[in-house]
């Protein structure tokens, strides 16, 4: 049976670190857009058209990106609940 879901974004290929560009922090390959003015124009409730529109360098595939980023970040960082006592 073949899974209909599409395969994450493997936001590693698409965000990078460069010491010469914006002072190290991460931006998108290509551009000098970075991560984290995107994830801020997520958090602000920006659709990923309205991102597109503003950054015409970045692709969706960026934006996807981002996403699968914070994703990744959040299950790294947020600590797991205790398990409830059982008696």
């Amino acid at each position: 049976m073949m899974s209909t879901e599409q395969p994450r974004p493997r936001y590693n290929d698409r965000i990078v670190r460069n010491p010469q560009i914006c002072g190290g922090q991460p931006i998108f390959k290509g551009t000098r857009v970075t991560l984290r003015t995107v994830l801020a124009s997520l958090a602000d409730g920006d659709s990923i058209e309205d991102i597109l529109g503003a950054f015409p360098t970045l692709k969706r595939e960026d934006v996807r990106a981002a996403i699968a980023f914070a994703a990744a970040s959040a299950e790294e960082d947020l600590p797991v609940p205790a398990a409830p006592d059982i008696q």
